[in-house]
């Protein structure tokens, strides 16, 4: 009995430590894809059909473009929270412009200032006004979703021009133009943070800042950068919603953050900075994006669903926190 019980507690160990190195690296997140598609083909036939495959990856792509964002913040030992609210921002005040001056152009260009600005504003406030990320990104979530709730008394802004939809719900060929949107975002932050000096340094920043600092880093200009980043993401995924809507609602996004956040941490990246992947991100957010969908397929209630992708970012950080 208590050879098998020992034999048993091994296997235990075993699996545990399989469960570790799965999430360890990126071949351990393809593997998990791979079961995870698997599984909900066997469960519904419709899965793995190309229109349901087209619609992953527009669905995919919004949380893929603001977790580029999310990662260079996550890397720098940051955190982001206020994404989702400004990406609702973002679409009432392009909506806006865009039915005030009848120009896409000047409503996109507006709603990316828009990002770009809180962005700053939340670099600004962590960096030199010395206030916790996730305090300030907190602070920053309550006011943007606020403004936008103010600038619409809490009322959609539609009549938008159709060619606006574009974006969201236009198509090349048979891609969606979002997916595009978000192939070519992640292949700049690919080349960046693999092939620059610059994602070099923000990995540096992220794993020492006093020894970044030595080496003569901008640490502090590097950290306010992220911020912008994200904001400007966050943004880009903003204009998508309202443009697939054609229409801005106050109330978009809500829970975007969350969806991110464990893209960002389920694709390796830790929350004390200086490790994790662009193609970890990618890949994070292609899994959330099939159990999202699989679970929709399945019937699965919203509220379940929410409650799996909390456990999902649980054990994420539980399996990291064992790594160190």
């Amino acid at each position: 009995m208590i050879k098998e019980n020992l034999s048993n507690e091994k296997k235990g160990i075993n699996i545990a430590a399989i469960a570790k190195k799965l999430l360890k690296d990126e071949l351990g997140l393809v593997i998990i894809l791979v079961l995870l598609i698997t599984i909900f083909q066997i469960q519904s036939n419709y899965f793995l059909v190309t229109k349901n495959l087209l619609n992953i990856t527009r669905q995919i792509s919004i949380n893929l473009i603001v977790a580029v964002g999310m990662t260079c913040v996550i890397l720098i030992g940051e955190i982001d929270l206020s994404v989702g609210s400004m990406a609702a921002l973002v679409g009432v005040v392009s909506a806006y412009v865009i039915n005030i001056t009848g120009s896409i152009f000047l409503g996109v260009t507006a709603g990316l200032l828009m990002g770009a600005t809180m962005g700053l504003i939340n670099g600004l406030l962590t960096v030199y006004g010395k206030i916790q990320s996730f305090i300030v990104t907190l602070a920053m979530m309550q006011i943007t979703r606020g403004l936008a709730l103010l600038i619409t008394s809490g009322k959609p802004i539609s009549n938008l021009k159709e060619k606006f939809d574009f974006f969201g719900a236009g198509y090349v060929g048979v891609i969606p133009v979002s997916s595009l949107i978000a192939i070519g975002i992640f292949l700049i932050a690919f080349m960046f943070l693999n092939k620059t000096k610059h994602g070099i340094y923000i990995k540096s920043i992220g794993a020492s800042r006093e020894a970044a600092k030595l080496s003569a880093i901008s640490v502090n200009l590097y950290r306010v950068l992220t911020f912008v980043v994200s904001g400007l993401m966050a943004a880009v995924g903003g204009i998508i919603v309202t443009s697939r809507l054609l229409s801005a609602q106050p109330t978009a996004s809500d829970g975007l953050e969350m969806n991110v956040i464990a893209a960002v941490i389920l694709g390796g990246s830790s929350l004390n900075g200086g490790i994790g992947t662009i193609v970890g991100t990618l890949l994070g957010a292609v899994i959330i994006g099939v159990i999202n969908n699989g679970m929709n397929l399945m019937g699965v209630s919203a509220f379940f669903q929410q409650i799996i992708r909390g456990l999902i970012i649980l054990i994420a950080v539980l399996i990291k926190s064992k790594e160190k």
